[in-house]
């Protein structure tokens, strides 16, 4: 049995993994979790760590389960391969990948500690701000600088934007 890599169509890694694996397929997909804006909202949510792939476990043998399937399973766009020779990927990667996503925290934030961003909204629109943390579920704390001296402000998400 070998690893091997499997392409989806954009955005339904989910789908594909869900269709394979209820067809008796061994699949992993490495999801991290991240941080995102959504409706004004900060919220947790799992994203594919590689986006448009996910690993396969798949036999060789005589009696290995037939591979035609996988092709036109809905959401798999194809198997990656080298010239007509899929790509096998080693166990031990696979099984790093697997530890490093079970740690379940959070591993890319919206907005980080120290990062200058810009109020959109507000008394104070157009100033910039250094953020510094997120005030319980639905706010976030930014330090203002006012007349020379550090102001802690807590604001909605929505209200700022970050700086490139």
């Amino acid at each position: 049995m070998n690893w091997y890599l499997i392409h989806t169509k954009p955005r339904l890694e989910k789908c594909a993994l869900e269709n394979l694996q209820n067809q008796g397929y061994t699949c992993f997909l490495p999801q991290i979790r991240v941080e995102k804006l959504r409706r004004g909202k900060l919220v947790e949510i799992d994203e594919p760590l590689f986006p448009r792939y996910f690993f396969i476990r798949l036999d060789t043998g005589n009696q290995a389960q037939s591979w035609h399937p996988i092709r036109s399973t809905k959401g798999v766009n194809r198997m990656v391969s080298f010239g007509q020779e899929p790509a096998k990927v080693s166990d031990a990667l696979v099984d790093l990948i697997r530890t490093q996503c079970r740690s379940g925290e959070v591993q890319q934030r919206h907005f980080t500690s120290g990062e200058t961003v810009q109020i959109t909204d507000g008394p104070f629109v157009g100033l910039e701000a250094v953020y510094q943390m997120r005030d319980g579920e639905q706010r976030i704390m930014v330090l203002l600088n006012i007349m020379s001296k550090p102001v802690m402000l807590s604001l909605e998400p929505i209200d700022i934007r970050k700086i490139n």
